[in-house]
């Protein structure tokens, strides 16, 4: 499942996720699933046709990244593999930062990171001034709305009906599978 939170230059999409099998770090060998949400530039295409036509709308690349993991096992609420991604190189993450109020309370972190565009931003490396303020207003106030998202995704994901491997895939034989639209 995919949720897009758009402005005028930047948005937030979310997204369920599971790794079959991830190329983790040392002790995270094991199949993970969770919720992943990153902060993307968007752009709003001209109407192709009449004033009521379908506009083109682009998701592009991805600035910053949060991704409310665990091990596909764990009891729900676990978060033992939650971290973010500060930075990208085009759309490759960087490492992996994990922040202990990350991890022990992943929903007030999120809404405060979110609350804090001016401080996000600059984490990213995107100077304030390249985003237009209403962006930065639009993301402060809906916040809240987007992390009663990412709540509520996580509770689909913890009963079984989000984030699921598909089809037969053989955890000892399949190599690097992912579901998910992020």
């Amino acid at each position: 499942m995919l949720y897009a939170f758009a402005f005028e230059r930047i948005g937030v999409v979310v997204s369920d996720l599971h790794f079959l099998d991830p190329d983790p770090l040392p002790g995270q060998e094991t199949p993970e699933s969770g919720v992943r949400l990153e902060l993307r530039l968007f752009g709003r295409g001209e109407l192709p046709g009449s004033v009521y036509s379908a506009r083109p709308v682009e998701i592009g690349r991805p600035l910053w990244r949060v991704d409310l993991l665990q091990d596909a096992g764990a009891a729900p609420y676990t978060f033992d593999r939650t971290h973010h991604h500060p930075a990208f190189n085009g759309w490759e993450p960087g490492a992996r930062v994990f922040v202990e109020e990350l991890s022990s309370d992943p929903l007030v972190w999120l809404a405060d990171k979110l609350g804090n565009v001016s401080a996000l931003l600059k984490a990213t490396g995107i100077a304030a001034d390249e985003i237009p303020a209403a962006d930065a207003e639009g993301l402060r106030t809906a916040a809240a709305e987007i992390t009663d998202t990412v709540r509520r995704l996580l509770a689909r994901v913890w009963s079984g009906d989000l984030a699921r491997p598909v089809g037969d895939a053989d955890p000892a034989t399949a190599t690097g599978m992912r579901v998910s639209w992020l």
